[in-house]
């Protein structure tokens, strides 16, 4: 026989129709099909924080080889299509491919060609003058000259990804054409890297495409990386780090609080005229190390001078 629904049930029915009607109202998550290989945004700001070590190595490593002072600063870590890393690029460029061992693939640096010709001058003994509207490729010679810049920037980046894992960056091509460095599919998911370069009034972008599929490829050992930061530190680390700082050196004051005066009484004083503090004689003194407070005692004589005598320990 057919069975009658009971108010109670009723009303369920209708929470949970209500229930699917808000679910329904949420706005959806987009999912690009295209880049199914884009990586966590966990990753990416470790991507970041990995190459902001690498730019602050950089900078004293190009000072140093151009024997001029330049600032190198971290503009942008973003996920992009490999298509869209070249449509950005100006052409014609310097465009070098890079090995990955001992990963497969190929990743990719881009140096702006508003800093390859004042480095080029540089290099060979000019001032690295301001070239504008100069359009041309990068001849074979230039290439040549680039090469230990490029080395250069190269053992930092070794250096900097050394934290996560050992990867040889190896040059393999240069290409000035964008489009004929071919090392990955129009729509495949790269992180590009920008960073910025200045040499005076001279300043230009060093881009860095990795492929996403690499970085997933070690995403492990980027886990790996953040958890050891979040251990605590073994007793040898913690006395180690007690020996570097016992030698150095804290600020010791103790003070005693004097009363408040005009300005006008200030400008009448002399010498000879008494101050009164508003301190009692039997009241302790607070000492502070480096501007905080940490004793509690008095001032006394100690061998013909001033001395403190610790006679509390507040509580932190």
């Amino acid at each position: 026989m057919p069975r009658q629904l009971s108010q109670t049930e009723i009303d369920a029915v209708f929470q949970k129709v209500n229930g699917i009607q808000n679910d329904s109202e949420r706005l959806p998550v987009s999912f690009d099909f295209r880049r199914p290989d884009r990586i966590a945004k966990s990753q990416v700001r470790a991507i970041r924080i990995l190459h902001e070590s690498f730019v602050r190595n950089l900078a004293s490593s190009l000072s140093a080889y151009l024997r001029s002072y330049l600032t190198v600063s971290l503009i942008s870590v973003e996920q992009l299509s490999y298509g869209e890393f070249l449509d950005g690029m100006a052409t014609p460029t310097c465009m070098v491919s890079l090995s990955l061992r001992p990963y497969d693939g190929s990743a990719l640096i881009e140096l702006s060609p508003s800093l390859v010709f004042p480095i080029i001058e540089i290099v060979l003994g000019g001032k690295g003058r301001t070239v504008s509207n100069l359009k041309r490729e990068v001849t074979d010679i230039e290439q040549n000259l680039l090469e230990t810049l490029f080395r250069i920037i190269l053992n930092d980046l070794r250096e900097a990804w050394k934290g996560v894992t050992l990867i040889d960056f190896k040059l393999q091509a240069v290409a000035t054409e964008p489009q004929t460095l071919q090392i990955l599919a129009p729509n495949e998911a790269v992180v590009a890297i920008s960073i910025e370069i200045r040499i005076g009034e001279i300043y230009g972008t060093l881009n860095l495409a990795i492929p996403s599929i690499n970085i997933k490829m070690i995403g492990t050992k980027f886990d790996q990386q953040w958890s050891l930061r979040k251990t605590e530190p073994t007793e040898e680390e913690q006395r180690r780090a007690c020996n570097l700082i016992r030698n150095s050196e804290a600020r010791l004051e103790a003070r005693l609080r004097g009363s408040k005066l005009s300005v006008r009484e200030l400008l009448e004083l002399k010498a000879g005229d008494l101050l009164q503090l508003d301190h009692p004689l039997d009241k302790v003194l607070g000492c502070e190390i480096n501007g905080t407070p940490k004793f509690r005692g008095r001032v006394v004589n100690s061998n013909q001078k001033k001395a403190f005598v610790i006679e509390s320990i507040p509580e932190t």
